[in-house]
């Protein structure tokens, strides 16, 4: 369940899954203590996704116009390791955003979902939680395509396994979880709510996990050699999908901002309890 109506004190009001579970609505993740209440955890998470998706558009920007990269002494090498870093931001927030929906309510009127903090949880049933669990396993494997990618053999067949595996399974999960993020906030298979700031965070993220699948694509290298159309293509929609990521970090950041700058500047509708 994404959406539900309801009464309280003779007065109709809406709760809205992401809503409740970014802090965005009047009632609050209440099994969590002050410091990690869901308006201070999205700070943390909008600024992780945004410092690893300037990572990868940086070193994608460098390997597709290596000459550039040269200019500032950057070797291959080197931009690999930017992409591995830039990958260690992404699981930060990943896990962040997992634990923060491990820790809220499903239903308004629900009882809390445990007596204390749990770190990951398990409800696979809730669109919220499963969207966050896939990002995070994506995450994941995107380190390990990344940290292998510091330590090629020349061995086909093994750096197909243990390099562009993990990759193409980690966008698959992206692309989940982009999907199931955006039906949770359409409320539907599929909506059209530019107005909506919420609905362009998940937009933006969804069109950056399809970039991802579509560079994961070109980033197989057949056994006959490297082709170096597929490259290009391959890191020039990691370039597309690392933009795309950064906007949604940005627009998270900047919707839990007129969130809690509401009351005084009106710039942003507070649900009234």
């Amino acid at each position: 369940m994404t959406e539900r109506h309801y009464l309280r004190n003779d007065q109709k009001h809406t709760w809205q899954s992401r809503e409740h579970r970014r802090g965005l609505s009047c009632v609050r993740a209440d099994t969590l203590p002050d410091r990690l209440q869901p308006e201070k955890l999205n700070v943390w998470i909008g600024s992780g996704f945004l410092v690893g998706s300037a990572f990868f558009a940086l070193c994608s920007a460098f390997a597709l116009f290596f000459a550039f990269a040269n200019a500032f002494g950057l070797s291959e090498q080197q931009i690999n390791v930017g992409f591995f870093f830039g990958s260690i931001f992404f699981t930060l927030a990943a896990y962040l955003q997992l634990f923060q929906a491990a820790n809220t309510r499903t239903q308004p009127a629900a009882s809390p979902p445990h007596a204390g903090i749990v770190a990951f949880g398990w409800r696979p049933q809730d669109i919220g939680w499963l969207g966050c669990f896939l990002q995070f396993l994506g995450t994941l494997l995107f380190n390990a395509s990344t940290f292998m990618t510091l330590h090629p053999s020349g061995n086909w067949l093994r750096d197909e396994l243990v390099i562009w595996g993990p990759d193409i399974f980690g966008s698959v999960l992206f692309l989940a979880s982009g999907y199931l993020a955006f039906a949770e906030t359409s409320h539907g298979y599929w909506s059209w709510h530019p107005a909506k700031l919420s609905w362009w965070v998940v937009a933006t993220g969804l069109a950056g996990c399809v970039a991802f699948m579509i560079s994961a694509i070109y980033a197989f290298v057949p056994q006959s050699g490297t082709v170096t159309m597929m490259v290009e293509h391959s890191i020039g929609w990691t370039l597309v999908g690392a933009v795309c990521f950064f906007l949604s970090a940005a627009l998270v950041l900047i919707e839990s901002r007129l969130f809690r700058v509401a009351p005084k500047s009106r710039q942003y509708r507070v649900p009234r309890c």
